[in-house]
């Protein structure tokens, strides 16, 4: 198992990759561009939060329950398919797009942080992000892997807010789709190669 500040540095690292060009990354540019800053990063915290603890522990009642190898093998697999889901089709930044703009643009303090943060759950239910951090918690520590994720995932989405304004017309979503699942591929090749090479 990787020291305490190793596994929140892989965790940080990879979730903060995950999320680029993600769904929920639109979602909140898409409030963040409507609404006061504030608001919407509470919200996001709140949902990042939320979410990463889920995954957390599911990963790590995971690799908890299987024998190392086994749990180097899935989470290899899952870093493959994390790599996989990354080069999805534009269809899904779309749809986020639409259900932000559903958003009632009269909202205002609580109401729009509990609104960003359940727009914001709902889009990573069953993502990529979920994933990698299932496969991180089955494999390392449970607290540095909430810890690290959280922060990954939150960071991600405060660059978007901060840049999108600005350059997100400039920004090719697909290069950033290919770079990110071209990090996972190797990621999910190394760990399968530590298990089948020792």
């Amino acid at each position: 198992m990787l020291p305490f500040l190793a596994a929140v540095a892989l965790a940080f690292g990879a979730i903060f990759i995950a999320e680029f060009g993600d769904k929920s990354q639109l979602l909140i540019l898409a409030f963040a561009t409507r609404y006061a800053a504030r608001p919407v990063v509470l919200g996001l915290v709140l949902a990042a939060a939320a979410i990463q603890g889920v995954s957390v522990a599911v990963g790590a009642a995971a690799g908890a329950a299987l024998p190392q190898t086994a749990v180097a093998i899935v989470s290899g697999v899952a870093f493959l398919a994390v790599a996989a889901w990354t080069l999805r089709g534009a269809h899904d930044d779309n749809e986020a797009l639409r259900e932000s703009a559903r958003a009632d643009r009269q909202l205002a303090g609580a109401a729009l942080v509990l609104t960003v943060a359940a727009t914001f759950i709902v889009s990573e239910l069953g993502d990529k992000t979920m994933l990698a951090t299932f496969a991180l918690a089955a494999s390392q520590g449970a607290l540095p892997t909430w810890i690290g994720s959280t922060a990954g995932e939150v960071a991600a989405n405060l660059v978007a807010v901060a840049i999108g304004r600005q350059v997100g017309h400039r920004l090719s979503l697909r290069v950033v789709r290919i770079g990110s699942a071209a990090l996972f591929a190797v990621a999910g090749v190394g760990v399968l190669l530590g298990v089948l090479l020792p």
